[in-house]
């Protein structure tokens, strides 16, 4: 199946909202809210979100199928001169797969863009102590544990741990 990476538009709110819930639904883990929170938010909140990923040091890129259904996002924003972070990382489970090569064409958009557009040196991202298939692909892709880590913010039990990819 072909895919095309898009950059997510401001006008693009009902497509984030629907893939958002989905995300919220299959991997609650590796979100910062939840199901029922993000549910609960109206356009004026999902409209903004649109907007934030188009404003300067932003990107929020989409994976869209061959019939046009957003299968995967990737989401990065510039914390300083030389770094960006990386955020909103999903595929849909029917889309996922090194063969399928979603998650890799997703980052290769948002490396490209963090060297390019944003400057950066380094693409920082967390990711959830329990969650070693999201770990594997980013130590498949470079990224290295920092030794950085925080309280996971909705079960403080468990961790964040950060990991970097060099991009100079």
């Amino acid at each position: 199946m072909a895919y095309r990476i898009e950059r997510i538009g401001t006008e693009d709110w009902e497509h984030l909202r629907k893939v958002r819930l989905a995300q919220l639904l299959d991997t609650p883990m590796a979100f910062m809210e939840t199901h029922e929170t993000a549910l609960a938010f109206g356009e004026d909140e999902w409209r903004s979100r649109t907007a934030r990923v188009n404003e300067p040091g932003c990107i929020g890129l989409v994976a869209v199928d061959g019939a046009g259904e957003w299968v995967g996002t990737m989401i990065s924003f510039t914390t300083g001169p030389e770094s960006a972070v990386l955020v909103g990382v999903w595929v849909d489970p029917e889309h996922r797969g090194r063969g399928r090569g979603v998650t890799d064409r997703l980052l290769d958009g948002i490396v490209a863009w963090a060297r390019t557009e944003a400057g950066a040196r380094r693409l920082v991202l967390t990711v959830h102590e329990e969650n070693p298939r999201a770990t594997a692909f980013y130590r498949r892709r470079g990224f290295e544990f920092t030794g950085e880590s925080e309280p996971y913010k909705l079960d403080p039990d468990s961790l964040l741990v950060e990991m970097a990819l060099p991009l100079a």
